[in-house]
């Protein structure tokens, strides 16, 4: 089927259509040897692609699916050398030497065909849990990562005490974290000592140190939304794949 080659590249996590479009007018496109040109169209099927050189391959088959990640999990889907970590748990160690403990990540949580062929879009830290996100879709990773485009992700947070109201505000209003303000985000409360922040950029551990900072310490926190993404049911530790009008919304929202 011919399509644009834009779209083809896109589809293939290359590259946004507007990047691609970059690509082609800058001469790094070829299709079957030869420079291709802005509007120009192919069968990703049957015609030889190249991109800066390189041959794309098949069609890849673009996956989607959400997790509950659990309390206690890293995320990292770097493959752990179980080798190497066998060799550390065999040598002796002094008493004194604390034993050495082991943080499994969300790779391990992962079913093992799964394993290597997707990834967490974004982070949440080992002591947060909630809703995270697993692609091979390179363009909608970016989209949802990168801070210029400020999509939204909803937590939900317990604090040790109830909150009160001007708390909240301040909060809402930002402060400097790292040299830089905060930027505007929401923050209600939904029960004494519960608040549901909604944030557009993601700096390190960034809702527990600004509820620190307005004077409380958070219990719990757990992300509860994604942009158009939300599982309420979905049992901690458990993956799903997203159905297909999840994915559509969710593509549609970050504009793909």
């Amino acid at each position: 089927m011919q399509e644009r080659l834009q779209k083809i590249l896109s589809a293939r996590g290359i590259a946004s259509r507007r990047k691609a479009e970059e690509y082609i007018l800058a001469g790094l496109v070829k299709v079957n040897g030869e420079i291709a040109v802005l509007g120009q169209k192919a069968d990703a099927m049957t015609d030889q692609i190249e991109v800066d050189g390189r041959v794309l391959q098949d069609r890849i088959e673009m996956l989607y699916y959400v997790m509950n990640k659990p309390v206690g999990v890293e995320t990292t889907n770097v493959e752990r050398d179980a080798s190497e970590s066998e060799r550390m748990l065999k040598k002796p160690v002094p008493k004194i030497t604390p034993a050495i403990t082991y943080t499994p990540s969300v790779r391990d949580v992962l079913p093992k065909e799964l394993q290597g062929k997707i990834f967490p879009v974004g982070r949440l830290d080992k002591d947060s849990s909630g809703l995270l996100l697993f692609t091979n879709d390179g363009v909608l990773a970016y989209r949802l990562t990168h801070p210029s485009f400020q999509h939204e992700k909803e937590y939900e947070v317990l604090l040790d005490r109830p909150i009160e109201p001007i708390a909240c505000r301040k909060i809402e209003e930002g402060f400097e974290m790292d040299g830089h303000k905060t930027k505007p985000l929401k923050c209600g409360k939904v029960a004494p000592s519960i608040i549901h922040i909604v944030l557009t950029e993601g700096k390190n551990r960034q809702i527990r140190r600004m509820c620190q900072h307005v004077g409380y310490t958070v219990r719990s926190l757990k992300r509860i939304r994604i942009m158009t993404l939300m599982d309420s049911m979905l049992p901690a530790g458990q993956i799903r794949m997203l159905t297909k009008d999840e994915k559509k919304a969710l593509l549609r929202s970050v504009g793909l």
